[in-house]
Formats: structure tokens, sequence, C-alpha cells
């Protein structure tokens, strides 16, 4: 089977989104993991399918694949190459479109200046929902990771998040420690470690490692989550500019109870075909 495909990448976090609106595009985790494979494959952290809308009121559906073969619910930096891709290959004429994900519906927009603003939803904090065991929901929660005590705060943004506040970003154990917390125990579905250094009220510095994908150069929701988790903590105003090795996110919150938003860049490197 041959696939054409686009390569994408958001600040870095890059992706080979494939247009599955024509006709169906089922992978097994085997050709996900080629295709990923920046050696025999095209390379990229995700693979993101354009699908059909599964439910009413959306425009289309998104399914996502890291580059260890596993499907998750969300990605921040491809929802926002997801817009683009359906903008600059004429699936919509619309600047602002509601995509279904497995983490529920969020609503990216293209903007005038060619950014990507994204409503990812409402942030959830109950640990049966993130899923996260702990008897309750509390501002923050002890890990063991590696025989040393990790304090972090927990929450989904469709999915997984844990976030621990570093004082400098560059010596942080992102490689060493990522993968544990990743595979903790108490993270049923794995999660995402996002590691934050608050530089002042409105910037911030931030590495994640991914679940499914290691350490990328940017996670949209991992910002998303970091803001939350420091403005959760007193930390951060409403409005925060996160730096990562990417490049700048813009993410803002109003609070408990509303949508996180998220503004940045999404870019087409180029595109082919790769016979699977």
């Amino acid at each position: 089977m041959i696939l054409k495909f686009t390569k994408m990448h958001g600040l870095g976090n890059d992706f080979v989104v494939l247009n599955a609106l024509a006709q169906p595009i089922s992978l097994t985790p085997e050709q996900v993991r080629r295709i990923s494979d920046r050696h025999f494959g095209v390379g990229c952290d995700q693979i993101l399918l354009v699908e059909p809308p599964h439910q009413p009121g959306t425009d289309f559906y998104y399914r996502i694949f890291n580059a260890d073969g596993g499907e998750v619910e969300q990605c921040g930096n491809g929802a926002r190459c997801f817009v683009r891709f359906v903008r600059d290959h004429r699936l919509t004429a619309k600047n602002e479109i509601r995509v279904g994900t497995r983490g529920g519906v969020i609503v990216p927009r293209l903007e005038t200046d060619g950014q990507v603003t994204v409503n990812m939803g409402v942030p959830d904090f109950e640990p049966a929902r993130i899923p996260f065991v702990a008897a309750a929901r509390a501002l923050t929660y002890d890990l063991e990771a590696g025989g040393r005590r990790v304090e972090i705060s927990a929450l989904s943004i469709g999915n997984p998040h844990a976030v621990q506040i570093v004082a400098d970003i560059e010596r942080a154990p992102v490689a060493e420690e990522g993968p544990l917390v990743e595979h903790h125990a108490r993270f049923p579905q794995r999660v995402n470690a996002g590691y934050l250094e608050v530089v002042s009220r409105r910037r911030t510095l931030l590495r994640v490692y991914e679940r499914g994908a290691g350490e990328t150069l940017s996670c949209g929701t991992g910002a998303c989550a970091a803001v939350v988790a420091g403005i959760m903590r007193g930390l951060l105003d409403r409005e925060v500019t996160v730096t990562t090795r990417g490049g700048d996110l813009g993410i803002s919150w109003a609070g408990d109870g509303r949508p996180v938003m998220m503004t940045g860049p999404a870019v087409a490197v180029f595109e082919g075909e790769i016979e699977i």
C-alpha cells in the first residue's frame, strides 16, 4: 500500500499527516513504528489521521499515534497542524473548525497572521479521570521515582500529565527520570512528564518527556498542563509565554471550569509517498 503524506511540525514537534477522508486508513502498530522511524521511515513524533466526523456538530475526527505505535487521546501541537492541513488541502473553507478526538472536542482556529489558536477544553483534576491512583484530589502529590521523592501536579488536558517545578530546566533529569514517571504504577495509562521552570509570572521554560515518544522539542498539551499547574499553585498569571526547545507558545487559562487556550505556529515541511 502506498500512502501519500504531509510532513509538518509545531515548534519542532513533528508529524506525518495522513488524509483518511477518501478511504479508511488502518495502520498496525508495526506500520506506525516504521513510518515514524527516522532512519527507515519518514520520521516523526506522531502520526495524525484526518477522518470524517464521528459525531454531530463536528467537522472532522482526529486520531493520534505515537512513534511507539500506540494510539493516544490528544496532541496540542498536532491540533494546530491539523487545521492548517485541512485548510491547505482545501478540505474546508472554515478558519475555525470543531474536531472530535478520543480526548473530547477541540476547536482550532487559523489566525490571519498564520498562527493557530486552539481551545483545548477544560482541564480535569479528578484522579479517576486523569487517570491517576490517589485517594482524593489534591493540589500536589508525591511520587517515588528513581529512589527519590518527586512532587507533581496531576491533571488531564484530554491526556494525562504529571508536572513538576524545577529550579534549572537545563539540569532537570528529563532523560533519566522521565521514563520512570511515564511508566509509574500510579498512572495506569502512562503519563506525559513535564518539567517547568518559572522565570516570571508571565514566562516559563518547559521540557516534556512525552508518553510513547520520549522528549520532544515541544508539547502543546504539556505546555497547557504546565501553565494550569503553575496557576493553581499561585506561581503564574492567567496569560503565560511558554518557551520550549522548539520555540514559544502562548497559553491562557481563566480558571476552574474554563477552557485552556493555546496559540502557536504550524508549519508544512514537505509532501511525499511511502510504501508500507
